[in-house]
C-alpha cells in the first residue's frame, strides 16, 4: 500500500506542476493549491511505512521523468534522444530503489 501512495503522489505532482505553470484563475490556483496538499499528504503516508529517502527519490525521479514526457507529448516540447536516454536512466534508477527496498526492510528500520 506504500507503495501505491508514492505513485498517487507522482500522479498528482504532474498536476500540480502544470497547474503552476499554467494557472491563470482563482478556481485554477486553487485546484493546484489542492493537488499539492494531496501529493505531499500521500508522500507522508508512504513514509510511514518506507524509508523517506527512498520515499523521496522515487517521487522526485518519478514525477521528473513523466513531467518530462508530459512536456514533450502533450505540450509539444523539443525531444531529442540524449534527452529520452536520461530518463530512462531515471526510470532504471526508481526501479532499482523500488526493487532493493521491501516493506519488510522499511519496518525493520522504524518505518511503521
Amino acid at each position: 500500500m506504500a507503495w501505491s501512495y508514492v505513485a498517487l503522489a507522482a500522479v498528482i505532482e504532474i498536476l500540480w506542476v502544470v497547474g503552476l505553470r499554467y494557472s491563470d484563475t482563482v478556481l485554477q490556483w486553487t485546484g493546484t493549491s489542492v493537488a499539492i496538499i494531496f501529493s505531499f499528504y500521500f508522500i507522508i503516508k508512504a513514509c510511514e511505512k518506507l524509508p523517506s529517502g527512498t520515499v523521496y527519490a522515487v517521487f522526485t525521479g518519478s514525477g521528473a521523468a513523466a513531467i518530462l514526457l508530459v512536456d514533450i507529448f502533450i505540450f509539444h516540447a523539443a525531444f531529442t534522444w540524449v534527452t529520452l536516454s536520461f530518463i530512462g536512466l531515471i526510470v532504471i534508477g526508481v526501479v532499482g530503489i523500488k526493487l532493493t527496498t521491501d516493506d519488510d526492510q522499511a519496518d525493520a528500520e522504524g518505518g511503521g
